[in-house]
């Protein structure tokens, strides 16, 4: 199913509304501008199974982008709108994409690239250009709308966020199945799993170039479902589009629900959310207490994922199965789980050590084979880098990346635990917990907080300081909570939920003239 089943049979209905502007694409206008834009990638010389990159915003176009790409056969690649222009020519030349396209809100990224990727034929360009670059508009609205003869679906490859160092890309064998039968990646799910129709609102609030976003909105337009793109996540003007459009689905990070949380209880009081019958959470693990509470708010249509742009595994929760269980990420479905220690046993339930999983999907990353190996063991079993624990039942409790376990006196000290604790306190916004160095005990547990208000002065910030400590040690064992707090106008974190840690730890360590 695509796009076009749709457009023949209920040829008005709206595929993609953007949340700021109103603008309504309906199926019929979004399998014509696919159409067009696959006549636009065959004629630059895109076959089946070669690779075309994009890099934007949330743009009104974005999907249709994708749908073109599909249409083509092209492996696409959607890159984050908020990499350096080194990042982005890194990818492009790794994926060997032939083709980008991008939009003139990133014309500094995308003239500065252009110089470092010699192997792209074809640059297009939304909403005006730049040297190098044609328009988009003109090149693709000048195309056919005749579908390409004997199409084969295209698929994605996309890069991890890069959070603990550079972007992997994530490849698939291409399959090149014909378009009429094939299936995106997670249309199964959305359907069986959460239940997706024809009838489905799907509010997609996160950046579409992320693997979540991108792929359950292109499951639903599989399904003939609508789709609102939020420019960007506000959380007053979520709680409006829900009560707006009716929403019935929607798919965020823990950071949006402590966002929402935040608001003035008479803000949240005063829309309509009865309508969701599903809120899906994944990216990221989410503190016990934001959880439970949003539950209490939205009711039991709160469900939980734990996987990868890998697809290695998956592993999910309901709120029942959640509330029983409180703080697991959910219990493995078509694979198995496999918690192991650092001499690569087996570990019981109850304790903690490097997550694997078994029986899901191969994947490699693209021209890496020494990171592909890395994630896997002698017996084939392959890990995200995640540390957590099984309990009694089988169901998977996270702990952190193993990336960001922090050694002081020779205790392993995880920080999520202290960031969850601390984001629940009325005056953080958001914060991170990452280790420093310290010449007694290696490293010390530092905390780097997004203050609701910044403190007046410093005696007000010392002050905060020593609320946040006292009330982290409130909950937490002490060797567990930061020595010290620093307080920052706004924390490196990606528009996906996921903190640049290791940008702050760079910094830090950098600093202290150590490396780590």
């Amino acid at each position: 199913m695509y796009p076009g089943v749709h457009a023949a049979t209920t040829p008005d209905s709206p595929a993609v509304i953007m949340a700021g502007s109103g603008a309504v694409q309906t199926f019929t206008e979004l399998d014509a501008a696919a159409n067009r834009l696959s006549r636009v990638l065959r004629a630059a010389g895109v076959l089946p199974g070669d690779h075309v990159a994009l890099c934007l915003e949330n743009h009104q176009r974005f999907l249709e982008i994708l749908w073109g790409c599909h249409y083509a056969g092209a492996v696409y690649t959607a890159t984050s709108s908020r990499l350096t222009s080194g990042e982005l020519a890194y990818i492009l030349g790794d994926c060997a994409a032939t083709v980008f396209i991008t939009s003139r809100h990133l014309a500094d990224q995308a003239t500065a690239v252009l110089a470092d990727t010699p192997a792209v034929g074809l640059r297009l360009m939304l909403d005006g250009t730049v040297d190098g670059y044609d328009s988009y508009e003109a090149t693709v609205d000048a195309a056919s709308v005749e579908p390409l003869a004997d199409r084969v679906a295209g698929d994605d490859m996309l890069y991890s966020s890069g959070t603990t160092g550079r972007p992997k890309g994530v490849a698939k064998s291409f399959a090149g199945q014909p378009l009429a039968t094939s299936m995106t990646p997670v249309t199964g799910l959305l359907q069986i799993l959460f239940g997706g129709t024809a009838e489905t609102v799907y509010l997609s609030p996160a950046p579409l170039y992320h693997a979540a976003p991108l792929r359950f909105c292109m499951a639903a337009h599989v399904l003939g479902a609508t789709v609102i793109v939020m420019e960007r996540f506000d959380p007053e003007e979520f709680l409006q589009l829900v009560e707006r459009h009716r929403v019935t689905h929607t798919q965020v990070v823990p950071t949006m629900f402590v966002r929402l949380l935040k608001l003035d209880p008479d803000v949240r009081s005063r829309y309509d959310v009865s309508s969701l019958h599903y809120v899906i959470h994944a990216a990221a693990p989410c503190p016990v207490l934001v959880k439970r509470q949003m539950i209490e708010w939205f009711g039991p249509v709160v469900h939980e994922y734990y996987a990868g742009t890998e697809g290695n595994g998956f592993v999910y929760c309901n709120s029942e199965q959640w509330l029983a269980h409180p703080g697991t990420v959910g219990f493995p479905i078509g694979c198995t789980l496999h918690v192991v220690g650092d001499d690569g046993a087996e570990l019981p339930a109850g304790e903690s050590g490097t997550v694997y999983f078994e029986g899901g999907a191969r994947f490699e990353y693209h021209n890496d084979p020494a990171t592909t190996a890395s994630s896997r063991d002698d017996r084939g079993w392959s890990t995200l880098g995640d540390v957590g624990f099984l309990d009694g039942d089988g169901f998977l409790h996270l702990t952190d990346r193993k990336a960001y376990m922090i050694i002081t006196g020779g205790v392993n000290v995880y920080p999520q635990e202290a960031e969850n604790v601390l984001v629940t306190h009325p005056a953080v916004f958001d914060a991170a917990v990452l280790g420093v160095p310290n010449d007694d005990f290696g490293e010390e547990v530092k905390a780097v907080v997004q203050p609701a208000a910044m403190p007046a002065d410093d005696d007000a910030k010392a002050a905060l300081e020593r609320e946040l400590i006292a009330f982290c040690r409130s909950q937490l064992a002490a060797v567990k909570c930061p020595r010290s707090v620093d307080f920052r106008d706004e924390l490196p974190r990606h528009p996906t939920g996921k903190l640049y840690k290791r940008l702050l730890k760079d910094e830090y360590w950098s600093a202290a003239g150590r490396t780590i």
